[in-house]
């Protein structure tokens, strides 16, 4: 039995709100055990985490009957501004957190059922065990705190995995293992690589708990509204020991863990609306508005990210154009050093050549030799100094090409994940086009139903009229 995550007042810890920060933190929230969405159970955060301006009173009484939606929806039709409090920094974090811990605790629940139900060992294909770790990724990352590095600000959870070994000395064997891997280059191949290791060993929720317990190592690493610092870390963390029941086994060394693109597939909890049994058209209209308000959030923080993606890659294009002109003026100044070399060359042939007449000439100047010898010299020393420099940048040369060759190979996983957002773009807009027919499907039944309620309204005040005339006859 783990502890209730939700705070005092939600009707149901199973929701989560959107996780896209766009949508200003009141989406609609994802239900694992009901259908369609409620808007009563969307943006529940502890009041003792947000400090929140004073609202009217009349939106102060829609939010108590629907919640936080409720309120925005109000003020809206009302002609309203949105409240301010739900801009604050510290709600959207708060909703933030509350909306990864119910992720974390959809994806470990329909992961121990789905594993139970097939009855055999886990490998890295099983795609609940693959939406599992990269819910934990999400939850690892939120707030971490970004190092700047060459290619721009990175944000990485290796660093806070890292100090599991110092506070569980069990965990060394995992962190070695993960160094000793030839294929990890990144760290967060690192990060996911030791994750899928501490769930073989049946230690992650342990390892969790020892992290943390201990923030004042993790200020170093995450905000102080971060998940990891709140008691959402702490809760997920008891959650983590429900997968002691899994048996998994992975591979390693077969997989590519540094180019995954770590993307939550929100269909695998989406239920349809076609398998619910309402009885009131009006609630029913109401839960697909709602899922595909949600649709629509989420279409447009996968827009955003693929024009994120494409700035970076316009970025590395110019980068790589850049240096694309660099490696040209080098391969003109080596050939300029080529033919300096070459005319330096004749020079020493003509003055060996004068040296050689000059000897055999008895009647030559000693002086004029004397002076010969020493220009031989100095040019030979010219000489080798342009051979120095040629080699200098023809090393130069072939670093610049090392360097063109890794950024091709840059551009190229870009634009692989590119088109794998593309893709799941186009997916969710389809299923805003299914939502969108279901909709106005609803819409006719409800007008055939308002029809035929208005007809047996007329036949009963007709029966009524006629029943008043039998009695007074």
């Amino acid at each position: 039995d783990q502890p209730d995550p939700s705070p005092a007042g939600s009707s149901s810890p199973e929701g989560i709100d959107c996780l896209s920060p766009c949508c200003c933190g009141f989406g609609p929230k994802l239900v694992a055990d009901v259908d369609f969405f409620s808007p009563q159970k969307a943006c529940r955060v502890p009041p003792a985490k947000v400090t929140a301006p004073k609202m009217p009173s009349k939106l102060r009484e829609k939010q108590e009957q629907g919640g936080v939606f409720g309120a925005i929806k109000a003020a809206l039709v009302a002609d309203q501004h949105v409240p301010s409090f739900v801009a604050d920094p510290n709600y959207l974090m708060a909703n933030e957190r509350m909306n990864l811990m119910n992720m974390a605790k959809l994806s470990i629940k329909g992961l121990i059922e789905s594993a139970l139900n097939l009855g055999r060992t886990l490998d890295s294909d099983y795609a609940p065990l693959q939406q599992f770790f990269v819910v934990m990724e999400h939850c690892l990352k939120h707030g971490l705190k970004a190092k700047k590095t060459f290619l721009g600000q990175n944000k990485s959870f290796w660093g806070p995995l890292e100090l599991v070994e110092k506070l569980v000395p069990e965990a060394a064997e995992i962190t070695a293992s993960v160094k000793d891997l030839p294929g990890l280059k990144t760290p967060v191949g690192r990060g996911r690589a030791w994750l899928r290791l501490a769930l073989m060993q049946k230690k992650l929720s342990e390892y969790m708990k020892a992290l943390i317990n201990r923030k004042d190592l993790l200020s170093e690493f995450y905000e102080p509204n971060a998940l990891m610092m709140e008691e959402e870390g702490a809760i997920i963390a008891g959650l983590l020991v429900g997968l002691n029941v899994i048996d998994a086994n992975f591979c390693m060394k077969g997989e590519d863990l540094d180019s995954q693109v770590g993307v939550i597939d929100f269909s695998m909890y989406l239920k349809d609306g076609n398998s619910t049994k309402g009885s009131e058209g009006d609630g029913q209209i109401t839960a697909i508005l709602d899922q595909k308000n949600y649709v629509e959030e989420l279409n447009r923080h996968l827009s955003a990210t693929v024009n994120n993606l494409q700035a970076k890659v316009d970025a590395l294009e110019k980068s790589n154009t850049k240096l694309t002109e660099e490696l040209a003026v080098a391969n003109n100044r080596i050939i300029t050093l080529q033919e300096e070399m070459e005319r330096v060359k004749e020079e020493s042939s003509y003055i060996l050549e004068s040296s050689r007449k000059a000897t055999k000439d008895r009647t030559a100047d000693g002086q004029a030799l004397t002076e010969a010898r020493k220009q031989l010299k100095e040019e030979t020393q010219l000489r080798l100094d342009v051979e120095k420099e040629l080699e200098a940048q023809i090393g130069m040369r072939q670093e610049m090409e090392l360097a063109m060759k890794m950024l091709e190979k840059d551009v190229c996983e870009k634009q692989d994940a590119l088109v794998a957002l593309r893709q799941q773009l186009d997916d969710l807009r389809a299923l805003k086009h299914e939502l969108s027919f279901k909709l106005q499907s609803s819409d006719m039944g409800v007008k055939q139903k308002s029809e035929l309620n208005s007809r047996l309204e007329e036949k009963t005040n007709q029966m009524a009229a006629t029943i008043k005339q039998l009695e007074q006859r």
